[in-house]
């Protein structure tokens, strides 16, 4: 399994539990730590974790385990980790608030540096 057969089998297990608004960020090109960012919308508690839990499942199937989950306590922001797959299930106003898809889409920029003149 590849991380594009990963990435797939998710966005199917969140169309299958209504995830809203979803969104694949491919961030090969910007960090090694994945190399896909998946934001999805649940509209309460209850549906942000049936998404969590239904990408894990459909992940188990393919014979990846996640390497973590955080934020099952309240589910106003769970974050599934499935290694080559980020997936980050969000209530509405959590989603709005940290604007992920911004963060993640960004072009990159060199950094600017001033130069001085040399010392004398």
């Amino acid at each position: 399994m590849n991380s594009e057969q990963l990435k797939d089998a998710a966005v199917a297990a969140l169309e299958d539990v209504k995830g809203q608004d979803i969104r694949v960020l491919d961030i090969r090109d910007l960090t090694t730590i994945a190399d896909y960012m998946i934001v999805v919308t649940g509209t309460s508690p209850r549906q942000v974790r049936a998404l969590a839990e239904r990408v894990d499942e459909a992940a188990r199937g393919l014979g990846c385990k996640a390497l973590g989950c955080e934020g099952l306590e309240n589910c106003e922001w769970v974050l599934l980790d499935l290694g080559d797959v980020i997936v980050h299930a969000m209530q509405p106003a959590t989603r709005e608030f940290y604007q992920l898809e911004k963060l993640w889409e960004m072009p990159a920029r060199p950094a600017r540096v001033e130069r001085t003149a040399a010392p004398e």
